[in-house]
């Protein structure tokens, strides 16, 4: 045992599959990219990395056991989630459509310049994505507090040490996302349905994410 940590190679392990897994984090980060390059995609990964940091926070600081022990609170949360996402994916489908039926030539110039975006705007919405989504909460209640020994004088140190491993995976997989988007977005503003159809594709995958989230709550 280390710092406090029970069984570090199986947390990393742990953490780069559930990272690696789809969900709306990820996807909104890449349609930022895509749309208004890398600046714009890292605005969105900040945001993505202090939701984070403040689930961790409430993780380590006991408001974990809450959402445990008060179901309709994380009901609520799991139902804002689902709204939110839903939302969200109504919006891109709008944005698709739009660019579907647009008067302007399907070939533009590859040095054609996206259109302007609030520089906040990438950061607020992700951090609320971030805030919102089950997925992370799952994640920071069911498996990160798992693996601090409860027994270790300074488990401050142990959810750093732990805290850190998770925001570098994240880090990591997001930065092959924005480039991914950016360069993908290089091809696609030459064909302007072929984008449209891939903003439509991402704002579909978000209404299926809110509809799962309600899904699963009725069914449980």
């Amino acid at each position: 045992m280390d710092y406090g940590i029970t069984d570090l190679s199986t947390f990393i392990l742990g953490t780069i599959f559930i990272v690696l897994l789809p969900g709306p984090n990820s996807l909104y980060v890449m349609a930022v990219a895509s749309r208004w390059g890398v600046a714009a995609g890292y605005r969105g990964a900040f945001g993505i990395f202090l939701g984070d940091f403040i689930l961790m926070v409430l993780s380590a600081s006991g408001a974990a056991s809450l959402l445990k022990t008060t179901p309709p609170l994380f009901m609520a949360i799991k139902y804002a989630g689902a709204a939110y996402l839903a939302w969200l994916g109504i919006a891109l489908l709008r944005s698709a459509f739009d660019s579907w039926r647009g008067k302007v030539s399907e070939r533009v110039s590859e040095n054609a310049t996206p259109a302007r975006i609030d520089d906040s705007r990438p950061f607020r919405t992700a951090l609320l994505i971030s805030l919102m989504n089950p997925k992370a909460i799952l994640f920071f209640v069911s498996f990160f507090i798992q693996f601090v020994a409860p027994g270790y004088a300074y488990p401050e140190l142990s959810f750093l040490i732990l805290g850190v491993i998770v925001q570098i995976c994240s880090a990591v997989y997001l930065s092959i996302l924005i480039f991914g988007g950016v360069h993908l977005a290089r091809q696609f503003r030459r064909h302007r349905r072929l984008s449209a159809t891939a903003t439509g594709s991402v704002g579909a995958l978000f209404i299926g994410f809110g509809a799962k989230l309600v899904g699963a709550s009725l069914n449980g």
